[in-house]
């Protein structure tokens, strides 16, 4: 192989190793919100929390510039997140369908 098809190559695998973090992050994370949503079912909260969400989204942001990352980027990863975050918690109070909306939004 060529120096650059070499370094193609190591580049796409740096890749895949930070997709596989990354599921595996998320994968803990729903495991943690699943939780939540018991919590709250079980305590009669409401699903969402948009102080919270709010305060997440500055945090993120915050976070992202730090790492140089886009803020809006990161905005919109979070609300994507949490837009499923609340869809699980709606399913767990018996108020929402099973399917996902993939127009959804939420922090």
């Amino acid at each position: 192989m060529t120096a650059p098809i070499d370094q193609l190559a190591q580049f796409r695998a740096s890749i895949d190793n930070m997709d596989a973090i990354l599921l595996h992050t998320l994968a803990e994370r729903f495991k943690i919100t699943q939780a939540v949503g018991k919590l709250k079912a079980e305590n009669d909260m409401p699903p969402s929390d948009k102080a919270r969400e709010a305060r997440q989204i500055e945090r993120l942001r915050r976070l992202a510039e730090d790492s140089g990352l886009d803020p809006v980027f990161a905005e919109k990863f979070l609300n994507f997140i949490v837009a499923e975050v609340i869809r699980h918690h709606e399913q767990i109070r018996g108020d929402a369908p099973t399917t996902p909306n993939p127009d959804s939004r939420d922090t």
